[in-house]
């Protein structure tokens, strides 16, 4: 298996998605050869939440994994362990650490890391390059062009990938793939910098706050966005999309390095994201983690199975899905309770049903404010700033997704509610209206039952009744009392 994994990518930013301005040839071949899923979603628009989510096949809610700094724990499982544990060489290209915990890492993979360290600097030169703070697009978290081509964190771990392959992997092998762009800051090397005509950009849903949430407002504002110009958000735009054409170049990399090793008829290829990027729309940039917006939680995912079907599949699925169809195709059964279903019957026929809606979540809970990530520099104050300042603009939220509505409940705040159909652009909030009120009704059931049967797990394991040294304890004492009376 391969797991390639880009960070914040959009989904309507991929050729194969239906965008005729993007340059993404690699990751549209594998969407001609495998399946397309149109309606994919995360259940989390934020990355460490999202990735622990889908790794686990549990819902970021069932074990309070809903920070940046919850990672997944020793004790608990994830489908790159049972792959070891089921006889899989398990390698994760790279060092994205924002997912698992102290000592995860190493009992769930046999090798991680480079062969190639990536140039810091050319991290530093992405985080930096282009703006001063004092400009108005600082908080766009706008980069620029860059020169030369950087030895960064993704080439480094794409090379480390390849270097894998060529080397050879014990079969059946797993390689995962996590890369960090197109994450902002928004900055490219040539030719991908220039690729894009900036005067042929689309531009981006307006600025709407009216049935919003009061984040929306809020980071417009922090932000300073209102100064953005037609002009600053297209070349925004342009360099997105400059950036995640790099992207499906390092992707079309990792295929021709599979294929050069004769392994590609008996590899299944799974390309998608953990969440999307405002990119402008609705006046906003970069994600939220209360935000649910459709360009948030909506993900490219495309699997390729040399003896599946090609074609594309219109039924919702979610990325807690990743883990079921992982196990699935490795023959291995899960240890654990999780909430995925394996998408493998409908890679082999992308016409099968699969899932009737798609659930997606985000937030915390006022009293949980001191829990929340402190400290961030540079493009991050402010964001981290809102979360301290007013809680309830991130407050807990969740949403369902039916193929004609979204419904969101927010625990701080009013609902939304739109017609997919009539606004597939989710701008006009619907809920409160007369006309709406049985639909309403109706998809707020639907969360509550959702909630209620994804709350928690019952751990595999049994411990006993009570532990052998309190049944010592137990006995000892006992002893002496019958030895008094």
């Amino acid at each position: 298996m391969v797991l390639f994994m880009p960070d914040q990518l959009r989904a309507d930013c991929v050729g194969a998605f239906g965008n005729p301005l993007a340059s993404t040839p690699h990751i549209d071949a594998l969407a001609g050869r495998g399946v397309r899923f149109e309606e994919a979603y995360a259940q989390h628009t934020v990355c460490s939440q999202s990735r622990v989510s889908m790794f686990t096949g549990w819902y970021p809610h069932v074990n309070g994994h809903r920070t940046l700094t919850h990672l997944l724990q020793p004790h608990e499982p994830n489908v790159f362990r049972r792959l070891r544990e089921s006889g899989y060489h398990v390698a994760s290209a790279g060092a994205r650490g924002d997912m698992m915990g102290v000592g995860v890492t190493a009992v769930s993979s046999d090798r991680f890391g480079f062969t190639r360290k990536p140039d810091l600097r050319a991290l530093h030169q992405f985080s930096t390059a282009g703006v001063g703070r004092d400009d108005h697009r600082f908080y766009s978290m706008w980069g620029g062009r860059l020169d030369g081509e950087p030895f960064d964190f993704d080439e480094a771990t794409v090379c480390t990938a390849a270097d894998w392959l060529s080397e050879g992997m014990p079969e059946p092998w797993c390689l995962f793939i996590p890369l960090i762009y197109p994450h902002p800051p928004f900055a490219a090397p040539e030719p991908w910098y220039s690729l894009h005509d900036r005067d042929v950009m689309p531009d981006p849903i307006p600025a709407t706050f009216t049935g919003k949430p009061r984040f929306f407002k809020a980071i417009h504002e922090r932000y300073g966005l209102a100064e953005m110009t037609a002009a600053d958000w297209r070349e925004l735009i342009a360099t997105y999309y400059g950036m995640v054409s790099r992207m499906d170049d390092q992707f079309g990399r990792v295929i021709e390095a599979v294929e050069a090793v004769g392994a590609a008829e008996r590899t299944v290829t799974f390309f998608f994201t953990d969440h999307g990027e405002y990119l402008g729309d609705y006046g906003l940039v970069e994600k939220w983690m209360a935000g649910l917006d459709n360009c948030l939680v909506r993900i490219p995912l495309i699997v390729h199975d040399p003896t599946g079907a090609s074609g594309v599949s219109t039924s919702f699925a979610e990325l807690v899905d990743l883990t079921a169809t992982m196990l699935d195709y490795a023959d291995a059964e899960p240890t654990w309770t999780h909430f995925g279903r394996s998408l493998r019957h409908v890679i082999e026929d992308p016409s099968a049903d699969h899932r009737r809606e798609a659930f997606s979540e985000g937030g915390f809970l006022v009293e949980e404010e001191p829990l929340l990530e402190a400290g961030a520099t540079g493009h991050y104050d402010a964001k981290q700033a809102l979360q301290h300042e007013d809680t309830t603009l991130a407050g807990r939220a969740v949403a369902v997704r039916t193929e004609a509505w979204t419904y969101v409940e927010r625990l701080y705040e009013g609902p939304e509610l739109y017609d997919r159909v009539a606004d597939p652009e989710e701008k006009i909030n619907l809920a409160g209206s007369h006309e709406c009120a049985g639909v309403q009704a109706h998809l707020k059931d639907r969360l509550f039952r959702w909630l209620f049967e994804t709350s928690d797990v019952i751990p595999w394991e049994q411990d006993p009744r009570m532990a052998p040294e309190l049944v010592a304890t137990w006995r000892q004492h006992g002893t002496e009392r019958r030895d008094v009376n």
